[in-house]
């Protein structure tokens, strides 16, 4: 069998040129917005750190985004397959970025903090193992060159 290939393709429009485009440092916005075929546009920045508008999202936060989206979607396929009924799913995920002195950066570490509620009779540990197995599945946490942590939560809804 031979692997698939999927392609995503997104356009960035510049929407930050307030005159001048980029005369100087401070002379120019970070904002811009993102696209992709019909889904609606995402406004996007810098972060404030680096003269974003803090009500845009930022490359970071969708980086974030996407680590905890993947492994969100992976684990409800194979709660879903594995009988384990969530009813409800949550996650305060962190990314750290570390800043160098030249201003190039990297990540270092993300970690993803899903709570998730069973239905009454769904088994909690199949559920917490699933956390592992979503993990490993997940296409964006795999093209990572940073660990993904997780700190699951199970919670059993009441019978």
């Amino acid at each position: 069998m031979t692997n698939k290939l999927h392609r995503y393709r997104v356009r960035l429009d510049w929407t930050g040129n307030q005159g001048t485009g980029t005369s100087s440092y401070r002379g120019y916005s970070r904002d811009h917005s993102l696209s992709a075929g019909a889904k609606a546009p995402i406004a996007g920045s810098s972060d404030p750190a680096f003269r974003g508008d803090p009500a845009r999202w930022n490359p970071e936060d969708l980086l974030v985004g996407a680590l905890s989206s993947c492994h969100q979607l992976w684990y409800l396929h194979l709660c879903a397959t594995a009988g384990v009924i969530v009813t409800a799913y949550e996650d305060d995920a962190e990314g750290v970025m570390e800043e160098q002195p030249d201003g190039a950066g990297q990540f270092v570490s993300a970690i993803l903090r899903p709570r998730v509620t069973l239905a009454p009779g769904s088994d909690a540990e199949k559920a917490l193992h699933l956390h592992h197995t979503a993990a490993e599945k997940c296409f964006v946490a795999r093209s990572m060159n940073f660990p993904v942590m997780h700190e699951p939560t199970i919670v059993a809804a009441d019978a």
